[in-house]
């Protein structure tokens, strides 16, 4: 080392003395470095990954561990942390007051759906590291690698629906069916990633025709409404006249069949008295022209019965029954 001077060409004793306790300390340090450089620390979130000139070694769990200085190197993956990737906007500043930016990622949530609409869909990724192996050494740049698969998996279910389901009622549907297709082409490509869940943040048509969607959306939701209150008004009223209508029916019914009870009994009531009349036909007019008059004779009142000439005036007393 140049720092560590050849005492054998220093005349001094003294001088010699302290150059050769210089050369001591810089030994010293330097053995202390290498071996404090033999050990590391791996977090409780985190593996490591141990490679002896750039060649796959070993993965070591959490806590104190040891390597060979100079030797063997030390990738630490934080296989239990979740991460997260943004598209169609950027977290310019986290916190209570977060601000987004869409400056430079504009381009990724415009989409063309199945009925050649666009939609300016945001969404974020968020995951994990299951196989810090491969995420290492199999894909280069594997961060990189998971965008363009869900850019690209996004775009191919959206492109199947309607501009309606993606802004609307497909939002939950088109997230689920991103996570388990996304998850099969990282496990095709070995990129030790595992996705969590997919959150569609904001789903909106372009700037420059969400006006007239707005309007268009409107005019459906107040379309709804009148139907709905057309519906309810319908519930009210057709049950109302149906239970009218059934309580007609069947007051009919039952009066058509008093009426028709009642000539029964009136047939068969005749057909009595017919029958006794047959017997004794005299007998028979005789009772009912008594019957008769004690019904009618009561109704009459005070009366003056004269004949046809009038010469001959009979008062006729009041004749009422005794009940």
């Amino acid at each position: 080392m140049e720092n560590i001077f050849n005492i054998n060409e220093i005349e001094s004793p003294l001088l010699k003395k302290m150059v050769k306790h210089r050369n001591i300390i810089v030994i010293v340090f330097i053995s202390l470095m290498t071996l404090f450089s033999a050990f590391f620390q791996v977090e409780p979130e985190e593996v490591g990954v141990v490679t002896r000139f750039g060649k796959y070694v070993k993965k070591v769990e959490p806590g104190l561990n040891m390597k060979i200085p100079f030797m063997e190197q030390v990738y630490k993956v934080p296989v239990e942390r979740q991460q997260k990737l943004e598209f169609g906007f950027r977290t310019a500043q986290s916190g209570i007051n977060s601000r987004y930016s869409r400056s430079r990622a504009a381009d990724e949530s415009l989409m063309l759906t199945g009925d050649l609409n666009l939609a300016d869909v945001e969404w974020v990724v968020q995951y994990r590291i299951n196989d810090a192996y491969n995420y290492l050494f199999k894909v280069r740049n594997p961060q990189n690698t998971l965008r363009d698969v869900s850019e690209a998996v996004l775009r191919q279910i959206v492109g199947d629906r309607t501009v309606n389901e993606v802004l609307t009622v497909g939002r939950t549907e088109i997230a689920t069916k991103m996570v388990e297709l996304a998850n099969v082409i990282c496990k095709d490509y070995s990129l030790g990633i595992k996705i969590d869940q997919v959150v569609l943040q904001d789903v909106n048509p372009p700037e420059p025709v969400k006006a007239a969607f707005n309007a268009v959306n409107q005019a459906q939701q107040e379309r709804a409404t009148l139907i709905n209150r057309a519906k309810s008004e319908y519930n009210k009223v057709i049950p109302k006249a149906s239970g009218q209508a059934e309580e007609t029916i069947q007051q009919a019914e039952g009066f058509a069949t008093e009426r028709v009870n009642n000539a029964l009994g009136e047939v068969a009531r005749f057909s009595a008295i017919y029958t006794e009349y047959i017997k004794a036909p005299e007998v028979t007019k005789r009772r009912i022209y008594l019957e008769t008059m004690s019904s009618v004779l009561p109704k009459l009142g005070s009366k003056i019965i004269i004949d046809e000439k009038g010469n001959n005036v009979l008062p006729l007393l009041q004749m009422k029954l005794n009940k």
